[in-house]
């Protein structure tokens, strides 16, 4: 697909994915969560679904992430949640449509909180959904680094490490530094 550099969006694809790491190439999708927005961030959309993988293979993986050691009374829960979820290929086709409900032939910029490594995942596991983004992507972290080093604007921001969740931190996270500019 080719894009244009210069285009203005219309709305925004936030994406949040949990993994069973950072590794794109080891480790594993476990849940992913979006919302299609407005430039005003209003939500038009949301999708959340985790993702069926190896229960055996998830906790090896995981077990070598200190984050997932600090969330045990929800360990048990989550696991049995991916035993009954849908395949990976299932999750992307329904990202696909939701893309192609909300954006139509409009480009589609990617948001979130360090989305790089997100689309990292994106490229190694949901190949068919990356082809519909657009190269460039809006990071919040890059709004946080700049407004907290030169103007200590702090934002706290939950540490929830689950998808949809992150996702709704993300967005307040954007419009709290949006409310800094407008003063």
């Amino acid at each position: 697909m080719v894009f244009k550099k210069d285009f203005a969006p219309t709305k925004l694809l936030w994406l949040d994915l949990e993994m069973t790491g950072l590794d794109p190439e080891a480790d594993l999708i476990l849940e992913v969560a979006v919302e299609v927005t407005n430039m005003k961030l209003e939500t038009l959309a949301s999708y959340e679904s985790r993702i069926k993988q190896p229960k055996k293979i998830v906790l090896e993986r995981m077990n070598k992430n200190i984050w997932w050691q600090d969330y045990p009374h929800n360990r048990d829960d989550f696991l049995a949640g991916l035993e009954h979820a849908p395949a990976i290929s299932q999750v992307e086709n329904d990202l696909i449509k939701l893309i192609e409900k909300h954006f139509g032939s409009e480009p589609v910029v990617l948001a979130g909180n360090s989305i790089h490594n997100d689309r990292l995942f994106i490229r190694r596991w949901l190949s068919e959904l990356e082809l519909k983004l657009h190269y460039r992507m809006l990071d919040v972290t890059s709004f946080k680094i700049f407004l907290q080093s030169r103007f200590q604007v702090y934002f706290e921001k939950p540490e929830a490490h689950r998808a949809f969740e992150d996702v709704q931190a993300s967005i307040a996270e954007l419009q709290y530094y949006t409310e800094f500019f407008k003063h």
